[in-house]
């Protein structure tokens, strides 16, 4: 099938043409919860989840960011369901957290407000690729210290040394503002969809976006020099899509 290109259907369409063990990548964000329109569109998750680890090459990467609706009191725990039925189609599970900085806080007046969307990391085995973004600022001072660390059931430690290094890994909490400004009504945030895109995948991959929105990601994909596919039903929103990522291929 022709890559670098957005299909106008239905994404079951798109990957049923894929041969097993397709893509590298997959970076995504899927309706739920009924939270926005989306042009009055929904999606069969399990016939989804099914196509997505069968076209995921051994290695390959599943990031689905995805949060909950909470109406009469109680959150719909859709993440929750969703994560534990990758778990049973062979899914290994990472979960991250997408904090919205300067984002204001929703929810009741019950609970704390609510500021964030789970994004969880689906590997199909071992990740084949992982290129961690190294930007936390250590604290203290850079070279080598000598560490306890526990060893046992019993508690009991011995001594290590480790380099310090004047940056360390990201955790896994992600704050990144959400995207505005959008012609869409739930844009990924470029910097999300780029981070995920370096992490989990190489110069030439495959990344596929199944509800490709805005198209944010095949727009950070062309900017990361990977390969893309994207599925959109609304023609609407394939317009923006073809926008953008003419602007991204200049």
């Amino acid at each position: 099938m022709e890559i670098n290109k957005c299909y106008n259907e239905n994404c079951l369409d798109t990957m049923a043409r894929m041969q097993d063990c397709f893509i590298d990548l997959t970076v995504t964000s899927p309706p739920y919860d009924n939270l926005r329109a989306y042009n009055g569109y929904s999606f069969d998750f399990e016939a989804v989840a099914k196509e997505l680890y069968r076209v995921t090459k051994s290695g390959g990467v599943v990031v689905w960011v995805v949060g909950d609706a909470t109406t009469k009191g109680s959150e719909s725990c859709t993440s929750y369901r969703q994560v534990l039925f990758f778990r049973t189609l062979g899914f290994c599970v990472e979960t991250m957290i997408w904090e919205k900085t300067g984002a204001g806080c929703l929810g009741s007046n019950l609970y704390y407000g609510q500021n964030f969307e789970f994004m969880f990391v689906l590997s199909k085995g071992k990740p084949k690729t992982v290129n961690l973004i190294c930007d936390r600022e250590n604290k203290v001072k850079s070279g080598t210290v000598t560490v306890n660390y526990a060893l046992g059931l019993d508690g009991k430690g011995k001594k290590r040394t480790i380099e310090i290094k004047p940056f360390g890994k990201r955790n896994n909490i992600w704050r990144i503002s959400p995207q505005k400004n959008s012609e869409h009504p739930a844009p990924f945030p470029e910097q999300l969809a780029n981070d995920h895109i370096i992490s989990w995948s190489n110069e030439g991959d495959l990344v596929y976006d199944p509800f490709m929105g805005s198209g944010t990601t095949a727009k950070m994909a062309i900017i990361n020099k990977r390969n893309w596919i994207g599925s959109e039903i609304s023609e609407e929103y394939c317009k923006i899509i073809e926008r953008r990522i003419t602007t991204a291929s200049t």
